[in-house]
């Protein structure tokens, strides 16, 4: 395990502590560090086995449902996030859309929609979805324009979602349309459409270059009942932002496991490679390298947990989560690209694991968010707090 004197910051309890080291023993036992060519196969599987070893109970909220506790722990899901991602980036991937793709249902779902879905997830028996991107409305979200119209007891979808994380595999989504209430924001509804509803069909699988399930899905006169609708009319916008909020951290804390396992790499090559009759760590430059490195990886640290002990705590958490899923995601793009350096030519030989590190890193800096939307929302909340937003 990685340098772990992070847990004895007072953002955390005892049960957490516990938590970390006993999912970094399991991981070490349970998840492979490579997978093979059938990405599909690989992310079912680890859903099971999250499932079976009972990690996936902190993604759901509610103990009737499932769920380790009445809420989210966000803490405890960051640091199963961090844990994850120091062993494998799809491990985390698995363990995290679990928790994004039926946050919603924990958030705003009915007893009777949580009842048919959380139970489910926490077993690692259904895989969850989230669908809010679309072609022409990513960053901003207001935008969308998949559309749901009433008809009777039923709601009729028609539109596209892309860059769907699950897409293909998922036993279900939660699908944000627009209903058209009002324009932008007020007027989206979220529903529930199992993988299995007439008129969803998987238009896309697309390839990335850190791989996981990834498609585009295509909605044509899709029939969903209107029981499966989310919260009331027009709340998907709000749904789905109190969703992000949840897992933004999260994101933060997968960009910490990255940049600790990139560490750990470095680390171990300066000590064992030898260059010009020294080791690689008795270099000066090598020595700045990995003290900025460990810097950016504590700096970055203690944002994020302040943000989930924050959340924890009943506080809102919108900047600070922005502020973490930045520092994080951005710093540890600069670790593991140092890692990679010290490396050398071994650091881009495919299965190297900084090579490895260095794909699944890139798409954090984009997804959920991308960093300059963060430095949008961070603005925001400042500009709020001294009355000055929409100040010219």
């Amino acid at each position: 395990m990685s340098d772990t004197r992070y847990l004895d910051w007072p953002f955390f309890e005892p049960r957490h502590r516990q938590l970390a080291r006993d999912l970094d023993a399991w991981a070490a036992d349970r998840v492979p560090q490579s997978h093979g060519d059938d990405v599909d196969a690989d992310c079912r599987a680890l859903v099971a086995r999250l499932g079976a070893g009972g990690w996936l109970r902190h993604a759901v909220a509610g103990r009737d449902y499932g769920g380790s506790a009445e809420a989210i722990d966000t803490r405890a899901v960051c640091l199963i996030r961090e844990t994850l991602a120091r062993h494998s980036g799809l491990a985390d991937f698995a363990f995290a859309m679990q928790g994004l793709g039926s946050g919603a249902i924990s958030l705003a779902g009915t007893p009777q929609q949580k009842a048919d879905y959380l139970p489910r997830v926490a077993r690692g028996e259904a895989i969850a979805a989230f669908a809010l991107s679309e072609p022409d409305a990513g960053s901003d979200v207001a935008a969308l324009s998949c559309a749901a119209r009433a008809d009777g007891g039923e709601y009729v979808l028609d539109g596209e979602k892309t860059w769907i994380s699950n897409g293909g595999i998922a036993d279900f989504y939660v699908v944000f349309a627009r209903t058209g209430e009002a324009a932008g924001p007020r007027g989206i509804s979220a529903f529930i459409v199992d993988a299995g509803a007439p008129g969803l069909s998987i238009a896309e699988r697309i390839d990335l270059i850190a791989p996981h399930p990834l498609a585009r899905l295509r909605f044509t006169a899709c029939r969903v009942p209107a029981s499966r609708r989310l919260g009331a009319a027009a709340e998907g916008f709000k749904i789905a932002m109190r969703t992000l909020d949840v897992f933004r951290t999260s994101v933060a804390a997968a960009a910490l496991g990255f940049a600790r396992r990139a560490l750990d790499e470095a680390l171990a090559r300066a000590a064992s490679r030898t260059m010009f009759g020294q080791r690689l760590a008795d270099f000066q430059l090598t020595q700045a390298k990995l003290a900025t490195m460990a810097t950016t990886i504590d700096s970055t640290a203690l944002l994020t947990y302040r943000a989930a002990w924050q959340r924890d705590a009943g506080g809102n958490v919108t900047g600070e989560a922005a502020m973490a899923k930045m520092a994080a995601t951005e710093g540890a793009q600069q670790v593991i690209d140092a890692a990679v350096q010290l490396w050398g030519g071994l650091g881009v030989t495919r299965g190297v694991t900084v090579e490895r590190l260095y794909r699944d890193i890139r798409a954090l800096r984009i997804y959920e968010g991308a960093t300059e939307v963060q430095q949008l929302i961070i603005a925001r909340e400042l500009l709020r707090e001294t009355g000055a937003h929409g100040a010219h």
